[in-house]
């Protein structure tokens, strides 16, 4: 039996979405690390692909400070409008 290909597309985007959750960024136990707070906005909107329809960049729609450490970003795709919180932890690159 064939699958529908709507269906089939569905259930690739909802596996891409499952895999975004492990990658760096994708819970608070797996923070992208950056040396500052400024950088942040920026490296979410211009580095980050929507991992739903992997063509979409993000908008930042709040960006919030939940620890002192660590941050929450809510982004929507700019293409598809998928949300989705995007997880950052400040580690400044200090010598030793």
């Amino acid at each position: 039996m064939k699958l529908d290909p709507f269906v089939a597309a569905r259930r690739r985007e909802d596996a891409r979405e499952l895999l975004a959750k492990l990658l760096p960024g994708g819970s608070p136990t797996r923070p992208i690390r950056v040396a500052s707070a400024s950088v942040i906005d920026g490296h979410a909107e211009h580095t980050l692909t929507c991992p739903r329809c992997t063509i979409g960049q993000f908008r930042v729609l709040e960006h919030t400070r939940p620890t002192p450490q660590l941050r929450r970003v809510d982004v929507g795709c700019r293409h598809c409008s998928t949300p989705r919180t995007v997880w950052f932890t400040i580690a400044p690159d200090e010598p030793n």
